[in-house]
């Protein structure tokens, strides 16, 4: 079998460049794209069967369709208390990660100081220190801080674990803005605050997007450290919330997936939302 794989010519070299619109491509990104969009389009399918037909028949349609899981978990369930916690942990989150990560990345990128790399390469380690391995010492710091079963126990970790890779795309933006501009806001009478504020701000905006959603998301989903540092019910988060359709000798499964489709909404959205400043931001982040 033979492939035809479409061509053209370089205007600088002459030699013939591979073009990525072939067959292959699309199949390649139908294929990504099925094995992305089916886990999700399960789980929300899921939610209108029954537990006896998902076990009867797992990969099946809905026969009939059954609407009181949704029903039962908006109105029987803690879901509303739940997402109301998630939202709080998720948007404080957001806004720590975002302000902090921007106040270090604009003196990393824009003041000159002895130690300013490594500085840097102090942040950019943090990249590969796994949240899992410091899950033990960080559970006694918070108790020896009475910190235990309040929103701060998840804020601040996950604050201090986002922060190096929002260093990591905040900074290559920051210093791609030319210093012409920071000396006409000088003249301007603009402070390095000022500057940061009315000229950096606005020309990082899709950085900005991209790390307030990253944080957002990665929060929105946490399941460890809220299991580890909230055994208060009314603090549970809405991962956690799964824990109430199973026990310990029978399992809600429709339940579960009817309770999961509905709390992945709000990421989902904030994220395609987002999306093309997320692109764009990444983008800046790898050419910096």
């Amino acid at each position: 079998m033979t492939m035809a794989v479409n061509s053209v010519r370089s205007p600088s070299t002459g030699r013939r460049q591979a073009s990525w619109g072939t067959p292959l491509t699309y199949a390649l990104a139908l294929a990504v794209a099925a094995v992305s969009i089916a886990p999700v389009i399960y789980v929300v399918i899921g939610g209108f069967r029954t537990t006896p037909q998902i076990v009867a028949n797992p990969a099946g349609l809905p026969d009939p369709f059954v609407f009181d899981n949704y029903a039962r978990v908006l109105t029987q369930s803690n879901f509303w208390q739940q997402a109301f916690n998630s939202a709080v942990i998720a948007l404080g989150t957001t806004l720590a990660v975002v302000v902090l990560g921007l106040a270090a990345a604009f003196v990393l990128a824009r003041y000159s100081f002895r130690g300013r790399e490594g500085l840097y390469t102090f942040f950019t380690l943090g990249l590969l220190f796994p949240a899992g391995a410091a899950i033990l010492p960080l559970y006694l710091m918070l108790r020896d801080l009475d910190l235990i079963n309040s929103y701060y126990a998840v804020i601040l970790p996950q604050v201090a674990f986002s922060l190096p890779l929002t260093i990591v795309i905040l900074r290559p933006f920051l210093s791609a803005i030319p210093r012409e501009l920071e000396d006409a806001a000088a003249i301007d009478g603009a402070s390095r605050l000022g500057f940061l504020w009315r000229v950096a701000m606005p020309l990082s905006r899709p950085a900005l997007v991209t790390v307030g959603v990253l944080a957002f998301v990665a929060s929105w989903n946490s399941f460890l450290l809220p299991l580890l540092v909230l055994s208060d019910v009314n603090l549970h988060t809405l991962p956690l919330g799964v824990q109430n359709f199973s026990s310990q000798y029978t399992t809600d499964t429709a339940g579960v997936l009817a309770f999961t489709s509905l709390a992945m909404l709000p990421a989902l959205l904030f994220f395609t939302l987002a999306e093309k400043q997320i692109v764009g931001g990444l983008q800046g982040a790898v050419k910096g």
